[in-house]
């Protein structure tokens, strides 16, 4: 008896054994034109296989790909369509290169820093003043996000360190807006516990 762990690895498991039996019948065939007919088959079936793909772009294409991706592209045929050379196949796509700003402390953000360089040159000085206390409620919310707490003595000395001492709150009597460590997911109550009250 036979067992499919003892047979050669399959090169589309998707389509099963007894299909790449068919591709390897349709590779050993000598007539060329027999063999085109053959293969013809064995697309038409691999089609009603998947019939819920046939409304994506280029359907055949993709089945005479998989097709000559089975035969290990030795299926000496005349394709409809220009198939995948087999270099293709498993080559890795190019690297990605990210930006990697640089920033005085990442956890308020590039953002942040940008607004910080407006403020510092915005023109009304009421609205200034404002922008910054906007910012450093901001600075504060970002600082809470990755450590517990924070006194506003420590947002005052980031600003003034980041606005290289245009921006100085350092002795003011300034109160930033409480921010609380937002909250874990919260659990989802058990509707039996609903029922019971």
């Amino acid at each position: 008896m036979e067992y499919n762990t003892q047979l050669k690895k399959l090169a589309l498991p998707e389509y099963g054994r007894n299909m790449q039996n068919l591709v390897d019948h349709c590779l050993a065939i000598q007539d060329r034109d027999e063999r085109r007919r053959c293969a013809n088959a064995i697309i038409n079936i691999m089609g009603n296989m998947f019939p819920h793909l046939r409304d994506v772009n280029d359907f055949k294409h993709i089945l005479w790909d998989h097709l000559a991706i089975m035969a290990d592209f030795k299926l000496d045929i005349d394709y409809p369509y220009e198939i995948i050379k087999k270099e293709n196949l498993y080559s890795k796509p190019g690297k990605v290169e990210y930006s990697q700003p640089d920033m005085t402390y990442r956890h308020y953000g590039k953002t942040l820093e940008k607004m910080i360089r407006l403020a510092i040159d915005y023109p009304d000085k009421a609205q200034r003043d404002q922008l910054i206390i906007l910012i450093a409620n901001h600075m504060k919310k970002s600082y809470v996000q990755w450590n517990k707490e924070v006194e506003d003595k420590r947002i005052f000395i980031d600003l003034h360190e980041m606005s290289k001492g245009k921006i100085d709150l350092r002795g003011s009597d300034i109160k930033l807006s409480e921010v609380k460590e937002q909250a874990k997911k919260q659990q989802p109550k058990n509707n039996n516990q609903k029922k019971n009250k």
